[in-house]
């Protein structure tokens, strides 16, 4: 199974989706999460921590750790590795006051 992407970047002729990063246009593919269509757009940081201002992104993957939040349609707190992409979604990267800091990540997110 080859794990490189298409140029058109859909496989089997599935449509892609449309979704926006701070005013950045992004591609997903259904069935994709919001995490993972930013990571295959090469967007692996999307909220710092609160007092060094550490750049975060996906780490667990599984929605257990608090590293990927992000704001999806206006709404803060969310965890992009377990929000499903849809066509015409705004998201937008979170501060460094951002929910959940410090209570995951593979540093503990203390800094």
């Amino acid at each position: 199974m080859s794990h490189a992407r298409s140029e058109c970047g859909t496989r089997s002729g599935a449509p892609s989706y449309r979704l926006t990063f701070d005013g950045a246009a992004v591609t997903a593919l259904p069935g994709q999460s919001v995490g993972a269509a930013l990571m295959a757009a090469g967007i692996v940081s999307w909220r710092t921590t609160r007092r060094e201002g550490r750049p975060r992104g996906l780490f667990c993957g599984i929605g257990v750790c608090f590293d990927c939040l992000i704001t999806v349609d206006g709404r803060p707190g969310q965890r992009a590795c377990l929000v499903p992409a849809r066509d015409g979604m705004r998201l937008s990267a979170e501060g460094g006051d951002g929910e959940g800091d410090g209570e995951g990540g593979g540093d503990g997110d203390v800094d």
